[in-house]
């Protein structure tokens, strides 16, 4: 692992993103009128992916060798429908540390992205997650994004 023992701690922070695309044979399940989630056999599909953000965030340091355990300030998974199929996980993290919280934005999105495919496979194999990335980050060196 890099030595941050140097560093300062300063107030970090990073977004992810994740993108999901889905077959109409899983749009068509959308569970409720304003389609805020759906509803499988497994259960409520966007309410278990962010609980599985949200846990993966916490556990990026035992998932990824090199990462430092980091104690974290902030997670917020947002999970949105778009016209054209997609839904777009957006994972937030937030600390103050000596270390960024890149990954464990990454770690979040990808995660929440895996469990919408888990809980909807029943339904379709054609399912894609098309991207992860890095959207933002502030607070160490140098900040990226906007």
């Amino acid at each position: 692992m890099v030595d941050v023992g140097d560093k300062n701690s300063t107030v970090r922070e990073a977004v992810a993103q994740s993108i999901v695309w889905l077959p109409k044979a899983v749009l068509d399940l959308l569970s409720n009128e304003d389609k805020t989630d759906i509803q499988t056999k497994k259960g409520p599909v966007f309410q278990t992916a962010t609980l599985a953000g949200i846990m993966a965030v916490k556990q990026t340091s035992n998932l990824i060798p090199l990462c430092h355990p980091l104690i974290i300030d902030k997670i917020k998974i947002d999970i949105q429908f778009t016209d054209n199929q997609e839904v777009v996980i957006h994972c937030t993290v937030k600390n103050t540390g000596k270390t960024g919280v890149e990954m464990e934005a990454l770690t979040g999105a990808s995660i929440a992205a895996l469990t919408i495919y888990d809980m909807c496979k029943a339904m379709s194999h054609e399912i894609v997650i098309r991207e992860t990335k890095l959207l933002k980050k502030t607070g160490g060196k140098s900040d990226f994004g906007g």
